[in-house]
């Protein structure tokens, strides 16, 4: 009863805001970025919503915490140092500074103007396209199940009530519309984050107590040659702390917020959120050495492990209904904000950067904004369809997601807001060596091994880029002064 009262509360108050969102979208500035206009408060809330989604709190702190052991707390604590508050001290501000010297709103444009070549544009805006469009089908598909198991209904009757309020508040109200709701599903993720850990530390005996259990059965549950080694714990912080510096809808809340006096706030502000979030997930999945035993663990039929299921027994199991109502929520928001940033990346990878920017110039700002919102609702229906395919090569492309667009983007990307000397070539080449290596890495090493994966094609074109930038031509110096000035 409670999960439905506040299910019913929370998804009036997302169709609100998209119809509070219309009214202040007139421009496609105001539906990709709600006019550049973002305060410290939004602009933190809209990265700490977007970084961290249902995965986090069912598959990474259930498997992670498991197989870690405490040291699953240090993705906790990286994520919150080096994915939030250093990206915001070292990127924020030549980001969004830049982008609007070069009158660029997304990345691929930004990759356009900054190395004078359209063609990047449209190899960007096909990356995206086809890595972010699979990872949202994937968000659907988990969020259906998630309804499914908690309001006993059909798989495809909670896709369409997903899909319905999704695109209702996003079409109808754009950025505007999806930064106002970040800020209130961050409320409710700190809420239901802090509640599981107080609620489920509470019943392991308090926290000396809790982390005591955890030395001792970790060592018993988890043998020595079961146990991840220090390059895989190492190579899992790495990527996803420091691939939100190359992923497009994050690189997107830089480019949004007012001015620079914005950015120390929103740095301190979105740090306190992802440690929060980030050690109150894997915490609460630490703590399944104190509730289960290997004998005890969910497992599938065929008698292996499945950790996707720890944190839905451990919470169902130990949590009263009124906060596990509350978790629900917190999933939900989690979720749905990483899909709305997600889908409005991957329209505007159609509408902005190949159709308006590669195809049709002269299209007019009421034209883009109409079209912005037509493929908006295309993008959530195609990921609706393959949600409801369940084609298995989409669990390889969200796999592979991660790898591919961070590895792809972040040399170019960062690189080209620190260094003149940076050629088109060479961002070329950052382009495609590191989308290759993810790939390569990614099937020669296997799923097990795709943190490492990723993380080497993050890294590789650090090298790539500067090497073939010193023997390729200079970017036009008139494109230099124009971005540094």
């Amino acid at each position: 009863m409670y999960s439905l009262i506040l299910l019913l509360v929370f998804l009036l108050v997302m169709i609100t805001v998209g119809v509070w969102g219309m009214r202040r979208t007139s421009s496609l500035n105001d539906f990709f970025l709600g006019g550049r206009s973002s305060g410290p408060w939004m602009s933190a809330f809209a990265y700490g919503t977007t970084y961290f989604s249902a995965v986090v709190f069912i598959g990474f702190a259930g498997k992670q915490g498991w197989l870690f052991g405490l040291n699953a707390l240090w993705i906790g604590v990286g994520n919150a140092v080096l994915g939030a508050m250093l990206a915001w001290l070292l990127l924020a501000r030549r980001t969004r500074r830049m982008t609007q010297n070069l009158g660029s709103m997304t990345m691929p444009e930004f990759l356009e103007a900054r190395y004078g070549s359209a063609h990047m544009k449209m190899v960007a805006a096909v990356l995206i396209f086809i890595f972010l469009l699979p990872y949202s089908a994937s968000v659907f598909k988990g969020l259906g199940h998630l309804f499914e198991s908690t309001f006993n209904i059909s798989f495809d009757f909670a896709l369409i009530i997903l899909v319905g309020i999704t695109g209702l508040y996003l079409v109808l109200g754009g950025y505007s519309a999806v930064m106002m709701t970040d800020f209130i599903q961050g409320f409710i993720m700190l809420a239901g984050a802090i509640g599981m850990l107080v609620v489920l530390t509470a019943r392991a005996g308090g926290l000396s107590e809790a982390v005591s259990a955890i030395s001792a059965d970790y060592p018993l549950h988890v043998p020595t040659g079961q146990r991840p080694s220090v390059l895989t714990v190492a190579s899992l912080v790495f990527m996803t702390s420091f691939g939100t510096w190359g992923m497009p809808q994050m690189v997107q809340k830089f480019y949004a917020v007012k001015d620079e006096r914005v950015i120390p706030k929103a740095a301190v502000i979105t740090t306190i959120f992802a440690l929060v979030i980030g050690v109150a997930a894997y915490f609460s999945g630490v703590l399944s050495h104190v509730f289960f035993t290997p004998e005890t663990l969910p497992h599938f039929a065929n008698g292996a492990v499945n950790y996707d299921m720890i944190m839905p027994v451990l919470l169902t199991t130990y949590l009263p209904e009124i906060l596990l109502a509350v978790i629900m929520l917190l999933v939900l928001s989690a979720s749905m904000s990483t899909l709305a940033s997600m889908i409005l990346v991957s329209s505007s990878a159609i509408t902005i950067d190949l159709y308006k920017g590669y195809l049709n110039r002269q299209v007019s700002e009421k034209q883009s904004v109409f079209m912005m919102r037509i493929l908006s609702a295309v993008f959530i229906l195609a990921s609706y369809a393959i949600s409801r395919l369940q084609i298995g090569f989409i669990v390889t492309l969200m796999s592979l997601s991660w790898g591919v667009l961070s590895g792809a983007f972040m040399a170019p990307y960062i690189l080209g807001i620190f260094c003149k000397r940076i050629t088109k070539v060479g961002a070329y080449a950052g382009l495609y060596s590191g989308a290759a290596t993810a790939v390569v890495l990614t099937m020669t090493l296997g799923a097990a091994n795709s943190p490492l994966a990723a993380s080497i094609a993050m890294v590789v074109p650090f090298a790539v880029v500067p090497l073939v930038s010193l023997f390729t031509p200079k970017v036009d110096q008139s494109i230099i002064d124009k971005a540094f000035q």
